[in-house]
C-alpha cells in the first residue's frame, strides 16, 4: 500500500485515537516525523480512554442487544462505529504497535533476567502476545478450537480463517452479519460455553446459516486488540456487527458471560429479526447496483462496438477514397505524360518536316538548273511506289548520287531508305555506285528507274 498523504495520516490518527482537534493531531504527527504508528503508540500510551458512560439511547437499541452488559465507553464506541476500512487499517496498526511493544518488552525482560542469572541463557522468555499475521492467527484459533471442542461435537461454528477486516468484508459481500467470538482460555466458564453452547447443534447450525463467523484468541495480537476495541470485560464474549448502508461498522449486539443454547439462540434470532429488513434492502440495492453496472458495461460495450464499427467504416471509406485519389492521380499523370509525349512528337514532327524541307531545298539547289536537250544530256524517268512519275534531264557526266538528290527534293517519299532500280536488265544502283556517272552506269542517253523502298 502506498504511503498515505499528510491529510490521510491526520484522518487515520483522529479516527483511531478519537482526537477531534485537527491542529493538535497535525502537531503530534509532525513531532513524530509523520510516523503514524509511532504517533498512535505514543498517544495511546499517554492518554487514557474516556470513562464508561451509559448509552442514553439504550431503550431504542436493537432487540438483539444484551441489556445486562454496560454500554461501551465513548472511545470504544467511536472505534466500533468507524467505517470498516478505517477499522481494518486501525486494527492492523494497533496490533502491530502492541505486538511490537510487547516483543520489545519481552526481549528486555528476558535479557535482564539472563543477566541476573535467573534464567538459563538458552531459555527465552515467552511472548505474552505473539505477533503474527491476522490470517495466521485466525487459522491457529480455528485449529485449536476444533481440536479442543469441535472434535467430539456433532456441529460447530464454521469460523473463517481470515483476519477481522477480511471477515467483515466477506459479511458485507454476502449481506450477512458478522458473529464475533473472543476466546479467553484462562476463564473457567469458557470451556463449558464452547462445548455446551457454541457447539450445540441448534446454535452452530443457526450461526452457520445466518452469520459469517469469526473468532480470535485474546492471546493473539488481533484478538487482544479486538477485545480492547469492544471493551470486553467479561468472558466468554460474543458480539454481532455489520457494515451499515453508510459504510460504517455498527455494533448490533454483545453477549458477555456464559449463556445456555436457548438464551444464545433467542438473542441471535432477535438480532437477525431486527436486521433482516436492512439486509434485504442492502441486498436489493447491491443487486440493483450490479444490474446498473452490468447494464452500463453492456451499454459501454455496445457503444464501443458501434464506435469501432463506425471507425472501421470511416477507415474503409478513407482507404477507398485514397485508392480513388491515387487512381485519379495516376490517370492524370498518364494523361499529362501522353499529352507531353504527343506534344513532343508533334514538335519533333514539325522539326523533322522543317529539316526535310530544308534538306529538299538544299538538294534541289545542288542539282542546279535542268539542262536543255543535247547529245550529252541524259533523260531520266523515275517511277514512285505510289504510281507517280517524275522526269528530268541530267548531264551525262552527272553521278548516280545526283539522281538520289533529285528524288529527295521531290517530297514524294516518307523514308530515306530506298534504292533506284532498273527493270531490264534489273540493276540496283545503291550507295556503292553513287560516284558513277550516268554514262558510266549505262543510263545514257535515257533511262527508266523504279524507287524500291527498303524494308
Amino acid at each position: 500500500m502506498a504511503d498515505p498523504s499528510f491529510e490521510e495520516k491526520v484522518f487515520y490518527f483522529q479516527a483511531i485515537t478519537g482526537l477531534n482537534d485537527h491542529d493538535l493531531s497535525t502537531e503530534i504527527l509532525a513531532a513524530h516525523g509523520w510516523d503514524l504508528e509511532l504517533a498512535v503508540s505514543s498517544f495511546t500510551s499517554t492518554v487514557a480512554p474516556d470513562p464508561p458512560t451509559q448509552n442514553p439511547s439504550s431503550a431504542a437499541s436493537p432487540p438483539g442487544r444484551d441489556h445486562a452488559s454496560p454500554a461501551p465507553p465513548s472511545l470504544a464506541w467511536r472505534l466500533a462505529t468507524l467505517p470498516f476500512y478505517v477499522v481494518s487499517g486501525g486494527v492492523g496498526l494497533v496490533a502491530g504497535t502492541v505486538g511490537l511493544g510487547v516483543w520489545i518488552a519481552g526481549g528486555l525482560l528476558s535479557r535482564s533476567l539472563n543477566l541476573l542469572g535467573l534464567l538459563p541463557r538458552d531459555q527465552a522468555a515467552p511472548r505474552l502476545i505473539p505477533f503474527s499475521p491476522p490470517a495466521s492467527e485466525a487459522a491457529d484459533f480455528v485449529t485449536a478450537f476444533e481440536r479442543d471442542y469441535g472434535a467430539a461435537a456433532t456441529a460447530k461454528p464454521e469460523f473463517v480463517m481470515e483476519g477481522f477486516s477480511e471477515a467483515l468484508r466477506r459479511a458485507q459481500r454476502e449481506h450477512r452479519q458478522l458473529f464475533v467470538y473472543l476466546h479467553s482460555p484462562d476463564h473457567n466458564d469458557v470451556p463449558a460455553f464452547c462445548r455446551g453452547c457454541l457447539c450445540s447443534a441448534t446454535v452452530a447450525t443457526y450461526l452457520n446459516e445466518n452469520f459469517v463467523c469469526w473468532g480470535g484468541s485474546i492471546r493473539g495480537s488481533e484478538g487482544f486488540n479486538m477485545s480492547n476495541i469492544f471493551m470486553a470485560s467479561c468472558f466468554p464474549y460474543c458480539a454481532v456487527v455489520w457494515v451499515s448502508g453508510n459504510q460504517q461498522m455498527e455494533l448490533l449486539g454483545q453477549i458477555e458471560g456464559p449463556k445456555s443454547p436457548e438464551e444464545m439462540l433467542g438473542i441471535l434470532q432477535q438480532v437477525v429479526e431486527w436486521s433482516t429488513p436492512a439486509l434485504v434492502a442492502a441486498r436489493l440495492q447491491d443487486e440493483e447496483r450490479r444490474n446498473n453496472l452490468r447494464l452500463r458495461e453492456e451499454q459501454d460495450a455496445a457503444y464501443r462496438a458501434a464506435l469501432e464499427a463506425d471507425q472501421a467504416r470511416e477507415q474503409q471509406k478513407k482507404e477507398e477514397q485514397e485508392i480513388l485519389e491515387r487512381e485519379a492521380a495516376e490517370a492524370e499523370r498518364k494523361r499529362i505524360e501522353e499529352e507531353e509525349a504527343q506534344e513532343r512528337a508533334a514538335q519533333d514532327a514539325v522539326k523533322k518536316e522543317a529539316a526535310l524541307a530544308e534538306q529538299r531545298q538544299e538538294k534541289a539547289m545542288s542539282l542546279g538548273a535542268e539542262p536543255e536537250k543535247a547529245p550529252d544530256v541524259t533523260q531520266v524517268l523515275v517511277r514512285f511506289p505510289t504510281g507517280e512519275r517524275k522526269e528530268r534531264r541530267f548531264h551525262s557526266s552527272a553521278t548516280i548520287k545526283s539522281l538520289y538528290d533529285f528524288v529527295d527534293s521531290l517530297d514524294h517519299l516518307n523514308t530515306e531508305k530506298y534504292r533506284l532500280v532498273s527493270n531490264f536488265p534489273r540493276i540496283s544502283f545503291g550507295p556503292e555506285k553513287y560516284s558513277l556517272s550516268l554514262k558510266e552506269a549505262g543510263l545514257h542517253p535515257q533511262a527508266s528507274l523504279f524507287v524500291e523502298v527498303e524494308s
